[in-house]
C-alpha cells in the first residue's frame, strides 16, 4: 500500500513538495488568549507532522482586529514573529516545508474572543446569523462596522505586513483564507456585500477587495509563494451569494491571472457544486483538494490528474506520522474528539503516538 502517486514530489510554485500529503489548516484553539502568541508546544505539534509534503497551519490572523475565534494565534507583531521561528525551524529541522494561513475574521466572531478596543470590520453592516462559541458559551455574533475606504487601505496593509512577517519568521509561503465567510469571503458574497461604492454591488466590484490583496501579498512575497483556499457554495458562517458558480469561477480566473502557486479547494457534495472540477476548469495551476479523502481514493484523484495533492485534516490530528502510516498501511490512531478545540497541555494535541519507526 506504498500509494505511488500520493508519494511523488510536486512543486507548487516556489516549493518542492516531497510528497503530495498536505496536512490541512486546523484550528485547536492553544494560542496564549492574553497575546495571541504561539508556544513551545505549538513547535513540538507541528515539527511533528514534519513528513508531510506540506503543512498549512491553523488560521492566524494579520490584526487583533482579525481575530475571531477563542484561543487562535496572531502573527502581527515582533514577538510573534519570534514565537512562530521556534515553529518554522521544528519542521525545517525534520525537512518539512510549511504555510502560514493567513485569516482575517471580519465580521465572524465576538467580543469575548477579542481584545478590548478592538473592532469588528465587515463590508456591509450585517451580522453573520450565526453562533460562535466562547469560553461563556455559544454566542450571537454582533453587528460589524461597514468598513470605510481607509479601513479597506489599512486591513490590505496589515495583510501585506503579516505576510512579511511570516517569512521573517521562516514560513516557505502562506495561504490566503478566502472560505468559510471570511473577510475575503464576505466582500465576495452578495449575501454579505451590500456596498455602493466601487467594492459593491456587481461582481467586478466585489471581486477588488481580493484583487487588490492579492497584489499587495504578491509586492511583498511573490505570487509564486501564495496559495488560496475556497469553499465554493459552503454557507458556513451565514456565508451567501446569489449564484457561487459563477462568482467563484471569476475568482478563479483572478487566481489564475495572478499566477498564484495552488487553489486549495474543499470539496463539499452538499452545495451542488464540483468545486474540484470548478477549479480546474478556471485555474491553470496546482490543485490541493480537500475534505474527506482516505489515502485510496486520494491516491486515484492524484493519479487521474483530478487534483495535484490532497490535504488532510482529522486523520492528522491523531496520527502525526500520517505519512509513514499511509506508506505501511498500518491503521490509524483514532481521534479523542474531546481534545480538538482548547486545552492548554499535550493531551490530545502533542501526545499522540507515532509508529516505533517514525518516532
Amino acid at each position: 500500500m506504498s500509494y505511488a502517486s500520493l508519494m511523488e514530489p510536486l512543486t507548487l510554485g516556489d516549493l518542492t513538495l516531497r510528497n503530495r500529503i498536505v496536512m490541512a489548516p486546523m484550528t485547536r484553539s492553544r494560542a496564549r488568549q492574553e497575546d495571541d502568541a504561539v508556544t513551545e508546544l505549538h513547535a513540538l505539534y507541528y515539527g511533528q507532522r514534519a513528513s508531510a509534503g506540506l503543512i498549512i497551519t491553523e488560521g492566524v490572523h494579520p490584526s487583533a482586529n482579525g481575530k475571531g475565534y477563542n484561543k487562535t494565534p496572531g502573527i502581527y507583531n515582533a514577538s510573534h514573529v519570534e514565537a512562530w521561528s521556534a515553529v518554522t525551524d521544528a519542521v525545517h529541522q525534520r525537512g518539512g516545508l510549511i504555510a502560514c494561513q493567513l485569516m482575517h475574521c471580519g465580521r465572524v466572531g465576538h467580543s469575548l474572543n477579542k481584545a478590548s478596543g478592538t473592532r469588528f470590520l465587515a463590508p456591509s453592516a450585517l451580522a453573520a446569523q450565526a453562533e460562535i462559541f466562547t469560553e461563556q458559551g455559544m454566542k450571537a455574533m454582533p453587528v460589524p462596522e461597514a468598513m470605510s475606504k481607509a479601513d479597506i487601505t489599512e486591513v490590505i496593509s496589515d495583510y501585506r505586513r503579516a505576510a512579511g512577517f511570516a517569512l521573517e519568521a521562516g514560513f516557505d509561503a502562506i495561504e490566503l483564507h478566502c472560505a468559510s465567510g471570511y473577510l475575503p469571503a464576505q466582500f465576495l458574497a452578495s449575501g454579505s456585500n451590500t456596498r455602493d461604492d466601487e467594492y459593491g454591488g456587481p461582481l467586478e466590484n466585489r471581486l477588488r477587495f481580493i484583487s487588490e490583496l492579492l497584489e499587495a501579498l504578491s509586492e511583498e512575497v511573490g505570487a509564486s509563494r501564495i496559495g488560496l483556499r475556497i469553499s465554493p457554495g459552503n454557507p458556513y458562517n451565514d456565508h451567501v451569494d446569489d449564484d457561487p458558480v459563477s462568482t467563484y469561477s471569476a475568482l478563479l480566473m483572478l487566481a489564475d491571472r495572478h499566477g498564484l502557486a495552488w487553489v486549495h479547494a474543499i470539496r463539499m457534495a452538499s452545495t451542488g457544486i464540483d468545486s474540484l472540477a470548478l477549479t480546474r476548469q478556471h485555474y491553470g495551476g496546482a490543485l490541493i483538494g480537500s475534505d474527506s479523502f482516505d489515502p485510496k481514493e486520494a491516491d486515484a484523484f492524484i493519479a487521474e490528474r483530478r487534483v495535484d495533492a490532497v490535504s488532510f485534516g482529522r486523520a492528522y490530528i491523531a496520527n502525526p506520522d500520517l505519512v509513514e502510516r499511509f506508506q505501511l498501511g498500518a491503521e490509524l490512531n483514532p481521534m479523542d474528539k474531546k481534545t480538538i478545540y482548547g486545552g492548554s497541555g499535550t493531551a490530545g494535541y502533542t501526545d499522540y503516538p507515532a509508529l516505533p519507526s517514525a518516532s
